[in-house]
């Protein structure tokens, strides 16, 4: 089994105005609340701030576009995605790099995106996924060792802060819980007790 993993370059900044408006008025028939959102898409001069509240609703409505492209079109069973990361899985190596190529396409023609020429790449998936912060690996998944060196990195400095009297306990406290939330998903029990998580 292969993956062809993807990531769209500079997503938020690179949302066309135009088509996301188009594809809202699909939705939405009350001239009102377009009138709004007319604003609010517009009060960025490209793209949709990463800040907005409604820039994560927009981003989604936007990339549901590629959902129905990848599901509907190209018929992909195994097909995942979050914001602008997104996987599809196939038996055939070739397949997925035809399938890129299609995505590449769309993603150029309909929504004026571009796949993250670094990002975008098809690799047998027992090199384990890297997505959304873990590594899975079979039926595993683990912390990305990246995160668990800053995890270490930040308790240590926080800890510093603290005797400096810079910081309050129940900011380490609620990073703890945070940091506890994300790593319970994971298959790291021992590491979890190593580090106090």
């Amino acid at each position: 089994m292969y993956c062809l993993k993807c990531d769209i370059s500079k997503y938020f900044d690179s949302v066309d105005q135009e088509v996301l408006l188009g594809l809202l008025e699909k939705k939405i028939k009350d001239e009102d609340i377009l009138r709004l959102l007319r604003e609010i898409v517009g009060s960025s001069p490209k793209g949709i701030p990463i800040g907005n509240l409604t820039s994560q609703l927009f981003a989604n409505v936007y990339l549901n576009e590629l959902d129905h492209f990848v599901k509907r079109e190209l018929k992909e069973r195994y097909y995942l995605r979050y914001m602008d990361d997104f996987l599809v899985l196939h038996e055939d190596k070739r397949h997925l790099h035809e399938e890129k190529e299609r995505i590449r396409l769309f993603l150029q023609d309909t929504l004026k995106l571009t796949l993250h020429p670094k990002k975008a790449e098809v690799f047998p998936i027992e090199k384990g996924i890297d997505f959304l912060g873990y590594v899975i690996r079979g039926n595993k998944r683990f912390l990305r060792k990246s995160t668990v060196k800053r995890i270490v990195k930040k308790r240590k400095r926080y800890a510093v802060l603290f005797r400096r009297g810079v910081m309050p306990e129940e900011r380490i406290r609620n990073a703890l819980v945070s940091w506890r939330g994300y790593a319970k998903f994971a298959d790291a029990y021992r590491l979890r007790k190593k580090l106090g998580l």
